[in-house]
């Protein structure tokens, strides 16, 4: 299993992409995990990864708590399928994208940055498999 986290358009802050990667890093730890940054008028990234499934952050999704997001990775990890995470840009997905997706999750009603949200994200990926391997880290 691999996670694959992309991000549409560039940080104003190099600080949050730091703070999201140190998460990928952690991950990296129970799975193979990188972060990158895409263009959305290169095409979406349902064409590079065609069995993974596909999750995309979007304020219209369904709404998850912690426990949940680590069911999701759990499940992933039993099907031994790889996972794709998508957070929008400054504008959210471009039209049309979320008809990719397996799954759309909201973190919270509020809206967030998108560079805060890729860093909610990438912790999020990392408390998940920590929970799974009862590291003390989701106290």
């Amino acid at each position: 299993m691999k996670i694959f986290l992309y991000y549409i358009g560039k940080p104003k802050d190099p600080h949050a992409n730091a703070m999201a990667q140190d998460f990928v890093q952690r991950a990296g730890r129970y799975a193979t995990a990188e972060m990158r940054e895409i263009r959305a008028e290169r095409g979406g990234v349902w064409e590079k990864h065609p069995s993974a499934r596909k999750i995309f952050l979007d304020p219209a999704g369904k709404p998850m708590d912690s426990a949940g997001f680590a069911s999701l990775i759990s499940r992933a990890e039993m099907e031994g399928r790889d996972l794709v995470f998508l957070v929008g840009g400054h504008d959210g997905l471009p039209a049309g994208w979320t008809d990719h997706a397996d799954a759309l999750v909201s973190f919270s009603p509020m809206t967030f940055p998108h560079e805060l949200a890729r860093v909610m994200l990438a912790e999020q990926i990392y408390r998940a498999f920590a929970t799974l391997r009862g590291h003390p880290y989701p106290r």
